[in-house]
């Protein structure tokens, strides 16, 4: 109920927008741990810190109790630490107040954007663990909350907008486009800022909001440390290099830098762990640490099979069962799949409705009726968006008939087709298109940017349809912006043949 509910909230486009929104929402916390904090807490012999260890296997729970210490807690000028320390400010019945207004939800209800986030936080957590606990141990309780909750600004939005988070994930991460082209095109501002604003306006760590930083304007020394450990594998030659540059070298051993080594390694692993971006993470904390890469590798390894014992979960993918594949095996990203052909329902039904459309007579009472039974058949067979247009001549452009999972918006769109080339063949005459990753920068560059703005993705159908020889209506449909199903393709093509009959039986009702 929660997802369906934050599904619907729009796409903010501005940061203060953002935030207002991500604040406000409230996340699940899995029933089990929710049962067993509020046992504790009603509990006279359990103690702060007790409390505190309880809350750990929720991260949302974490972040909400951390949350509601430092920005409605006691108005102290420094905010929490640690979750103790926020405990004890809230006090327990506050803690207790918060607790119900949380929603308790079972783990396989709760959206599986948001599970996949917090357990990459949890995988990195245990990366910190294994790579810096014996290093700082007296620094590890700052490490610890700091790892898990640096990516806490992306679960509200994973829980909001997760498919805005998937297709972040598609183009930049698996397409290599632009992360500053595509964050501005989804979500009107860039990431990196957006989480260090939730992060300052939430009151996290120091830490959290000093790795965003670091991402954000102080990338040249990123570099130059990266370049340090790219030219030398020799540890002791790494050293010498940073003995050489004292201010990088301190920029370097800042000791807030470990979460976001950590989280760095956690993240990338998830395309894969050979990938150049999670081979620069691995080489930094190699540096941080010096230690040499192949060592690094190998305990970076254990403790991605330490965190997969601890923390993985039906529906959601652990990096560490990657590392029981041949090397180079990838994982394949699901918007880079074809799309799952329609079920034998969904072919019944579609069935049925090219059965009505091609029924003599018609049994349509106007072109709303046949147009509404037209973009069901669609559906039917697969397609997840489609936009059916009806050509006006007299104003020589688009008029929308019908919309299917596209902006309601779209509904009153009038699409001009004189300037566009490819409108024009295919309203010359019957024929169909299908624009592929091959020619989509081709033929996409030459729709009208009112239809290409529509249907994000590079795969696309658009078919004109023909009535007693002249062309009436254009029809586009994706099943996503993803690959096609081959089976959808196919039943695409005899929808538009039964519309084609449809629309030439209904002309000839009065006939």
């Amino acid at each position: 109920m929660q997802s369906d509910k934050a599904s619907s909230l729009p796409v903010p486009q501005t940061l203060d927008t953002w935030v207002k929104q991500l604040d406000s929402i409230a996340l699940p916390v899995p029933a089990i741990a929710h049962a067993k904090v509020n046992a504790a807490l009603n509990d006279s012999r359990r103690s702060l810190r007790d409390i505190a260890e309880l809350m750990q296997d929720s991260p949302a729970l974490v972040l909400s109790v951390l949350r509601e210490a430092n920005v409605h807690g006691s108005g102290l000028a420094e905010p929490a630490e640690s979750l103790e320390v926020a405990l004890n400010r809230l006090g327990l019945a506050r803690t207790a107040t918060l607790l119900t207004r949380l929603p308790s939800v079972e783990l396989q209800d709760i959206p599986v954007a948001l599970r996949q986030l917090q357990m990459i936080s949890q995988h990195a957590t245990q990366q910190a663990h294994g790579l810096f606990a014996n290093q700082l141990a007296r620094l590890w309780q700052d490490i610890h909350l700091g790892s898990l909750l640096f990516l806490a600004p992306l679960w509200p939005m994973a829980l909001a907008h997760p498919k805005l988070l998937e297709e972040w994930e598609l183009r930049v991460i698996h397409k290599g486009e632009s992360a500053r082209t595509v964050e501005k095109s989804l979500f009107g501002v860039r990431l990196l800022c957006l989480c260090q604003a939730l992060a300052e306006h939430w009151r996290l760590p120091i830490w959290v909001t000093q790795g965003y930083q670091l991402l954000i304007h102080e990338q040249r020394n990123l570099v130059n440390v990266l370049r340090i450990a790219h030219e030398n594998e020799d540890p002791l030659k790494q050293q010498q290099s940073l003995d050489a540059d004292l201010p990088l070298q301190r920029w370097l051993n800042q000791p807030a830098n470990t979460i976001l080594l950590a989280n760095g390694l956690a993240l990338s692993a998830q395309q894969a762990w050979d990938t150049p971006h999670n081979l620069r993470w691995q080489l930094l904390t190699s540096l941080y640490r010096q230690q040499p890469l192949m060592e690094l590798q190998q305990q970076v390894h254990q403790n991605a099979a330490a965190s997969a014992r601890q923390h993985a979960a039906p529906g959601v993918w652990h990096p560490a069962e990657a590392l029981l594949w041949p090397w180079d095996a990838r994982r394949v990203h699901k918007g880079l799949l074809p799309a799952p052909p329609p079920s034998a329902e969904a072919l019944q039904v579609w069935r049925k409705h090219c059965g009505d459309l091609l029924r003599e007579p018609s049994a349509f009472t106007n072109a709303m009726h046949l147009t509404t039974c037209a973009r069901d058949a669609l559906l039917a067979s697969g397609m997840q968006r489609a936009l059916l247009l009806m050509i006006d001549r007299k104003s020589d452009s688009l008029r929308v008939h019908q919309i299917a999972g596209v902006d309601k918006s779209a509904a009153a769109l009038m699409i001009p087709y004189k300037d566009s080339t490819v409108l024009q063949r295919l309203l010359a005459q019957a024929t169909q298109l299908r624009l592929t990753p091959a020619n989509n920068a081709q033929f996409s560059a030459l729709l009208p940017p009112q239809l290409r703005n529509l249907f994000t993705g590079e795969n696309l159908l658009i078919r004109s349809l023909a009535s007693n020889g002249r062309v009436v209506m254009l029809i586009v449909a994706d099943q996503g912006g993803g690959p096609f199903s081959e089976v959808t393709v196919q039943a695409f093509g005899k929808t538009g043949q039964c519309i084609e009959k449809a629309l030439t039986t209904f002309s000839h009702r009065n006939a």
